[in-house]
């Protein structure tokens, strides 16, 4: 695997550990995956694209440009499941596009100074990648799209082994609804150019952390030829 931006966070010891002891190579996916988009609404990028700073005046909880990129990136991706007739599930918030269950007090302040048009507005996913017939939503009250969702039940009824991933943060609700994800045995994958996070630290290290424990994260190419891929075998075996 090329090198990726998380190793421009390693200490002089985490360099070292990663040559004797870091992942080699990809732990592979399946021939059933589904496409998790998680918590793709306006509150996380604003309804303008504006840098982070200047979109937290309005969104505190926003990811800015980099939220907006990623947005772009999962465009392409998301066609691509489309295309090869890959199942999408998109998981939101409850009641809220806001990160409700949040421990900042500050950012609580900031949700609530907000008018409720406004947070009507922002728990609605993003145009770009909202839901289309046939494509299920799933509300969640915690981090993970896992914890109290009917999620599991519907990647069972799918016949699912593979789960590709992608959304925001990496280092929250990403994070938790891969590591939930790996438990219940499916193999996890997260699209790097398709998650973002309000600092890039968190993004990184959480990219290279899910990457060592949990999941394959692939770039949006990979993910992409991938699902195409799948779509070829359907094909053949449906002319067969």
């Amino acid at each position: 695997m090329e090198e990726m931006k998380w190793s421009h966070f390693f200490t002089e010891q985490d360099k070292r550990h990663d040559e004797l002891w870091g992942k080699q190579g990809l732990n592979g996916f399946g021939e059933k995956p589904v496409l998790l988009l998680i918590d793709m609404y306006y509150s996380t990028v604003g309804l303008n694209r504006e840098e982070i700073f200047e979109s937290m005046k309005t969104w505190p909880m926003s990811t800015g440009l980099e939220g907006w990129a990623a947005v772009d990136k999962t465009v392409l991706l998301l066609a691509a499941a489309r295309k090869n007739g890959i199942p999408v599930i998109h998981i939101k918030g409850m009641n809220s596009g806001i990160n409700h269950w949040t421990k900042s007090s500050k950012k609580r302040k900031l949700q609530v100074s907000m008018t409720e048009e406004m947070m009507e507005r922002g728990r609605q996913i993003v145009e770009e990648v909202k839901p289309i017939a046939g494509e299920i939503v799933i509300e969640k009250a915690a981090a993970s799209a896992f914890h109290g969702t009917p999620l599991l039940f519907q990647l069972i009824s799918l016949n699912a082994d593979t789960v590709i991933c992608a959304g925001e943060t990496t280092s929250g609700c990403v994070r938790a609804s891969v590591v939930d994800g790996a438990t219940f045995r499916f193999q996890m994958g997260v699209v790097e150019e398709c998650v973002y996070d309000r600092t890039q630290m968190s993004h990184y290290i959480n990219l290279y952390d899910m990457h060592q424990k949990y999941a394959d994260v692939v770039g949006l190419d990979y993910a992409v030829e991938y699902f195409d891929t799948i779509g070829a075998a359907k094909k053949t075996t449906v002319e067969v």
